[in-house]
């Protein structure tokens, strides 16, 4: 099995969207670009990115421009892009059915109901691609769930989401280095 060479963070362009639970992909992807010091290349019309040379190997980090339900357009033209195979490519989602601060390294599956990872599995028509699953959840009773994962952290959630988002910038970065396998024994644990 090859190591992942394309992280893709999900989330939503725009100021109004900076902090938001939706955006916990892109900000893991944003500290692992500032983890390897790299700078963003020319933007496209469907992503930005930034890479790093490995010998005959390229890392590339992304942000999708196609807002979060439109992912699939993004991770479709990068694969084009780069010649890279969906299994060499994580996701690095949110997801309000794990409980705040609790990961998840999946090799594939289902979309788990985020509209993200629809759009990534209709796009490339595969459900085999491996994604980091950040746990922004519960919803609570009292809120629509669009509005829930759009909405900011509360003031006493956000150190476990800092936590959160440092420990899968690690993962994500120990993913570039190792095989799925590995990653998924050293790292399917609650980081509580």
């Amino acid at each position: 099995m090859s190591m992942i060479s394309l992280l893709v963070g999900l989330g939503n362009i725009g100021e109004r969207y900076l902090g938001t639970r939706h955006n916990v992909g892109f900000e893991v992807v944003e500290k692992v670009r500032q983890a390897l010091k790299l700078s963003f290349q020319p933007p496209t019309e469907t992503y930005d990115w930034a890479v790093q040379e490995r010998g005959e190997r390229q890392i590339i980090l992304a942000w999708p421009k196609t807002y979060m339900n439109h992912s699939g357009l993004a991770a479709r033209a990068l694969l084009q892009d780069t010649d890279l195979q969906p299994l060499q490519m994580l996701a690095v989602v949110d997801d309000f059915n794990l409980p705040l601060g609790r990961i998840r390294i999946r090799q594939g599956g289902s979309d788990g109901g985020h509209k993200g990872l629809v759009s990534i599995i209709e796009a490339l028509e595969t459900e085999d691609f491996p994604r980091l699953r950040l746990g922004i959840g519960p919803v609570s009773d009292n809120i629509d769930a669009v509005d829930f994962v759009l909405s900011r952290f509360e003031k006493e959630e956000i150190k476990s989401a800092e936590k959160m988002i440092d420990t899968a910038t690690e993962i994500a970065l120990f993913a570039i280095d190792h095989h799925l396998e590995e990653v998924m024994s050293r790292y399917n644990v609650n980081p509580a």
